[in-house]
């Protein structure tokens, strides 16, 4: 397998067991017999019918075998804050779950000038869905006037140029908008950035020839890629994905350390018992192999790759620590 989520599951795989240890007024084992008790909810912080939505039913349908009746729930709002924050107050039983993803768990609690929950202590990591890559694409157009057939292409163009180029993304604090403060980190250009509301009219805006460049999410760039509207130079994981193999990684292209991927996830309310806890892990790892999500999670440009709450918990702390240092650098706020 070659995606973000792989990669994820090799560095925090030395995390991987899980301890059962007991807990205040019941042994842990005789709670996790005793589980579920009623039907489990499970929260959705974004309106119906995106890809985050649509993953959460599929699962949710296929853990009901283990689990019983789950119920789906969107909670949109805030950047997907007022879902998260609902989730983090319920009841540490493991009956309401919650899809995180790394604007919520990751990048809100920086971002945001407040949240309400503690991305850590307020939640308890069940596993990693998947991870999607982001790509680098430019307008066509812009590339060929330029010349600009690679990602050091851009950087030299941007060296020569300083201030000149721009890029559009959805919105600051954005993914795409930090992978973008990220290649200046890294390469030490300078580029305007360009926040429009949205992927979307960001990638007119890139088509139209608005901007230069943009990272837009790599299922729903493929297209345009494949139509060559777009021209694309690297995806931002550390490990090519399986929708374009002969496509670079952002290090392989030169850009060291660069390690970026939409990724998403299933948590729980901080609290609850680690026997519960591992048997939520099961039951969506077993979910997550059945065709049917397989299946999905590929045309999303990705593979499951489920991994143990102990490491889910690790790979939060990190990428906590990392878009922290991100979000101070772009000096993005959201009041």
């Amino acid at each position: 397998m070659v995606n973000g989520a792989l990669s994820i599951f090799r560095r925090y795989l030395s995390v991987a067991c899980v301890g059962v240890i007991a807990t205040v007024g019941m042994p842990a084992t005789a709670m996790a017999d005793n589980f579920p008790e009623r039907p489990l909810r499970f929260v959705v912080p974004y309106a119906p019918g995106g890809p985050l939505d649509t993953m959460a039913r599929l699962l949710a349908e296929k853990a009901e075998s283990e689990l019983g009746v789950i119920t789906v729930e969107n909670k949109p709002g805030a950047g997907g804050n007022i879902g998260a924050s609902y989730v983090a107050k319920a009841a540490p039983d493991g009956h309401t779950l919650v899809m995180g993803a790394v604007a919520i768990n990751a990048i809100n609690p920086w971002l945001y000038e407040e949240v309400p929950f503690d991305p850590i202590d307020s939640f308890e990591p069940i596993s990693l869905v998947a991870s999607v890559p982001n790509v680098l694409v430019l307008n066509p157009k812009f590339a060929d006037n330029n010349d600009i057939a690679s990602v050091q292409d851009l950087i030299d163009y941007a060296k020569a140029n300083p201030g000149s180029l721009n890029y559009g993304s959805g919105g600051n604090g954005s993914a795409g908008h930090l992978a973008g403060e990220l290649v200046q980190v890294r390469t030490g250009i300078d580029m305007v950035h360009v926040p429009y509301a949205g992927a979307s009219p960001a990638k007119m805006a890139l088509m139209s020839g608005e901007v230069d460049f943009m990272f837009d999410n790599l299922a729903s760039a493929a297209g345009l890629i494949k139509e060559e509207k777009v021209k694309a130079l690297a995806v931002t994981t550390v490990e090519r994905s399986f929708m374009f193999p002969d496509m670079p990684t952002m290090e392989e292209a030169g850009v060291e350390d660069f390690d970026l991927g939409t990724w998403f996830g299933v948590l729980t309310t901080g609290g609850t018992p680690e026997a519960i806890v591992a048997q939520l892990n099961a039951a969506f790892s077993k979910a997550l192999q059945s065709d049917d999500v397989v299946e999905a999670l590929r045309t999303m440009g990705s593979e499951a790759e489920p991994i143990s709450s102990a490491a889910f918990k690790a790979m939060l702390e990190s990428e906590l620590e990392k878009y922290k240092a991100l979000v101070e650098v772009s000096g993005a706020k959201i009041e």
